[in-house]
């Protein structure tokens, strides 16, 4: 089956940003408000994922290497260790957030809620389905009620059919531009309530979804009709997220772990090459001079360090920044920004598929990208190293989006099986014969627990292999 069922969580907040410990009844089931659990999902889905994409998304995207021999980092992903693992925290979220809706649906004082969980199913569903393929879906998230060895759905009826990501995103939209009533949505800690905001964040999810698969379908009508219209995101004030906090217990989870689990992440060898080729302030911002270096310099290590070999040095390898650690309050729990909606604009204009000026977007991404990383763009970048026409207009815009991106590791990995970009490298030690990995494997509990339907798809994914593409990962630079 899929994670335990668990009760539904309810939360005391004080404000907004005030988040508190969750408190559960674990032995019955209680009656929640829809703000209560809109609350809990947004904080433990935004918290929860970016400590994955840290420990785990990093590795796969290759921002940061791990110095403990990682099994998860030289790709038996079935071994994960401090991260590696987010089949759960979905589909707690996923079956969290349809509560919601169903209460939206049954209930005319919860209407409100109707467009925002809609929209979030939308955002999450794709998570879930861009990392493993087909997942339960049309069973997947209704509680041990309704079945607990659900069908594996396939990823292009996710993305296609009705309830699908594509088909939610629509209803969510036009549930929330029908909503006449007077009721508040509370709970929401991305945008205050403010509805509007709702809409852009859904049409800048519909941006980003047409041009994830934009290789097996024809999106070009649907994205110049986004574009024109101009109502997705497009300022950093208007982002989907949340602050963490300096203190406990709403700062980045790294920032409570021991010293020696922080200290197992360093800057991977891809990515000081990218920054450094790129000659980017912001190596500065991510990381940290090796305790070695005489001179301020920054050192990566090849991802995939083989236990055989002498043991690594931690001094001779940069540390994540301060705001992973110190200073939290400086990082977001990100959903969704403007520079990664005019970086997906950029490359639909760049391949055609929208008329647009793909430079103009591309400088509007990059410029906000160091905005939101507190980082002053030099006044040259633009226009030598980090220019447009600085080599492949694709490869540079995807390179920027994933820099950007650190804070979703996973993203970045995604983005790169879906354009080959940015030229990843061949690991150290690889225990997955120097292949990278195209998807993430379905966890051993499915196959013990929902064996009849893991089994079927598993035999879609050639033994649920690592190396089996998803619907729309059809680029072949892997």
């Amino acid at each position: 089956m899929l994670v335990k069922m668990l009760p539904l969580f309810f939360l005391i907040f004080s404000c907004t940003k005030d988040f508190q410990e969750i408190n559960t009844n674990p032995n019955q089931p209680v009656a929640v408000q829809p703000s209560l659990l809109l609350r809990q999902v947004i904080y433990d889905y935004g918290e929860q994922m970016s400590y994955e994409g840290f420990t785990a998304g990093d590795l796969l995207g290759q921002y940061r290497t791990a110095l403990d021999f990682n099994l998860f980092d030289r790709h038996d992903l079935k071994s994960p260790q401090l991260g590696g693992n987010p089949w759960p925290i979905l589909y707690t979220n996923l079956r969290d957030n349809e509560e919601i809706l169903r209460l939206a649906l049954e209930n005319p004082t919860f209407e409100v809620y109707e467009g925002p969980s809609r929209i979030l199913k939308a955002y999450m569903a794709g998570a879930l389905t861009d990392m493993f393929g087909d997942v339960p879906y049309s069973e997947g998230f209704q509680g041990k009620d309704v079945t607990v060895t659900p069908v594996y759905d396939n990823q292009e009826t996710i993305y296609l059919a009705e309830d699908g990501i594509f088909d939610n995103l629509e209803k969510g939209i036009a549930a929330i531009e029908a909503y006449t009533g007077t009721i508040p949505l509370e709970g929401d800690i991305l945008f205050a309530g403010d509805l509007q905001a709702w809409v852009r964040f859904a049409k800048s999810l519909q941006i980003k979804f047409l041009m994830r698969t934009s290789n097996v379908q024809d999106n070009a009508t649907a994205l110049q009709t986004l574009f024109d219209d101009a109502d997705f995101i497009s300022a950093n004030t208007q982002n989907a997220t949340f602050d963490f906090n300096d203190g406990e217990p709403n700062n980045f989870r790294l920032a409570r772990l021991r010293i020696g689990d922080f200290n197992n992440f360093v800057l991977s060898e891809t990515m000081d090459e990218i920054l450094t080729d790129l000659n980017d302030p912001r190596i500065s911002t991510l990381f940290r001079p090796f305790s070695n270096s005489d001179a301020g310099e920054f050192n990566g290590l090849l991802n995939g360090v083989d236990a055989t070999q002498n043991a690594v040095v931690l001094a001779d390898f940069s540390l994540a920044g301060t705001s992973f650690r110190e200073t939290t309050s400086a990082l977001d729990a990100n959903f969704m920004t403007s520079w990664e909606t005019h970086f997906l604009l950029a490359e639909a204009a760049a391949r055609g598929f929208i008329s647009a000026d793909a430079q103009a977007l591309y400088e509007t991404g990059v410029t906000q990208a160091f905005d939101y990383w507190n980082t002053e763009l030099p006044t040259n970048y633009l226009s030598t190293d980090g220019a447009f026409n600085n080599g492949d207009a694709i490869e540079n815009i995807i390179t920027q989006k994933w820099i950007a991106n650190i804070i979703n590791g996973y993203e970045g990995w995604i983005e790169y099986r879906r354009t080959g970009f940015p030229r990843l490298k061949t690991i150290s030690a690889s225990l997955n014969n120097d292949l990278l990995p195209v998807r993430m494997p379905y966890p051993a509990e499915e196959q013990a627990l929902n064996a009849v339907n893991y089994e079927a798809a598993a035999a879609r994914t050639d033994g649920n292999s690592i190396n089996a593409p998803v619907w729309w990962d059809s680029q072949s630079e892997n």
